[in-house]
């Protein structure tokens, strides 16, 4: 007799309202994104009477037009990549080998380290004090003040240590003590190979949180040549939210208001699309990560 047949009513019952609710949960999630996109290339009349709900209409590029047409957006997006790609590799470099230090038994005061770690995700200086340290080690309006303040991240060094106390057996460690290997040999050649699934997590982090921020930037920098994508977006949707206004004070016909809709949607999607090309490739290492980072046995 098969599982199916010996299921009974009420596992059939439990299966359906599972399978519902799931179905609900992931419309939730993808309908909104699918939502931005149609209306991304929506006439923005259309989207503003709610006309736009399944599929496109008015089929207009106007709106991405517009924001390729700003000259900083190229320049947005130079410095959003250096920013991240710096920013993800230096973070990687501190969070590994901290990580690895903090997992080891034999690291005398390591209780203590973490206290100190842990005590800063619920305690910090606040924005003034930082932006004063920023401003004295001479990092306000350089790349460096989108980089190193936030190189190193309390709950991604906990979960990095997690990891390697839970997938790097102490035997493994003992066996090449005893074969001369030194602590650093050890953590190059043996424990960064078999962390494939962590480090992935951690560049998947660090990357996403790169690439999506802009407040560091609306605080450190001045010099508008040195905007991250975020915020070159940000400026033009402020710039074009605006009514353009003659010397009479009269506003236009409401042309640039209609524009500034549907560039809204065009600025997300801009936005977002590298996240969502790089995400699929690591979800599986993603997934893993977490799960075996997060649970200590």
């Amino acid at each position: 007799m098969s599982l199916r047949s010996r299921k009974s009513g009420f596992d059939r019952l439990f299966d359906i309202v599972n399978y519902t609710f799931m179905a609900i949960v992931v419309l939730a999630v993808i309908y909104p994104l699918y939502l931005v996109i149609i209306s991304s290339f929506s006439d923005p009349d259309s989207v503003n009477t709610g006309s736009v709900w399944l599929f496109p209409k008015g089929m207009t590029f106007e709106g991405y037009h517009r924001i390729f047409m700003e000259k900083d957006i190229w320049n947005g997006y130079k410095n959003t990549l250096i920013y991240t790609t710096l920013g993800t590799l230096l973070s990687v470099l501190l969070t590994l080998p901290g990580a690895y230090a903090l997992s080891r038994s034999d690291l005398a005061g390591r209780n203590i380290f973490m206290l100190l770690i842990v005590f800063t995700m619920f305690f910090g200086g606040g924005l003034v004090p930082t932006y004063l340290l920023i401003k004295n080690l001479g990092m306000t309006n350089t790349m460096w003040s989108q980089i190193v303040p936030g190189a190193m991240s309390a709950y991604n060094i906990i979960i990095t240590r997690t990891f390697f106390q839970t997938s790097i057996p102490k035997e493994l460690q003992e066996s090449a003590e005893m074969d001369g290997s030194s602590i650093t040999r050890f953590f190059l050649r043996i424990v960064l190979p078999l962390s494939t699934p962590i480090i992935a997590v951690m560049v998947l982090f660090n990357a996403v949180a790169h690439w999506n921020s802009y407040f560091p930037g609306l605080i450190y920098l001045r010099d508008e040549h040195l905007y991250p994508l975020q915020l070159v977006l940000r400026e033009i949707l402020i710039v074009n939210e605006a009514p353009a206004e003659s010397t009479l004070g009269a506003t236009d016909d409401g042309s640039s208001l209609r524009v500034a809709d549907i560039m809204k949607y065009g600025t997300i999607i801009v936005s977002s699309l590298p996240v969502l090309v790089l995400y699929p490739f690591l979800q599986r290492y993603f997934v893993k990560g977490i799960m075996i980072g997060s649970i200590k046995g």
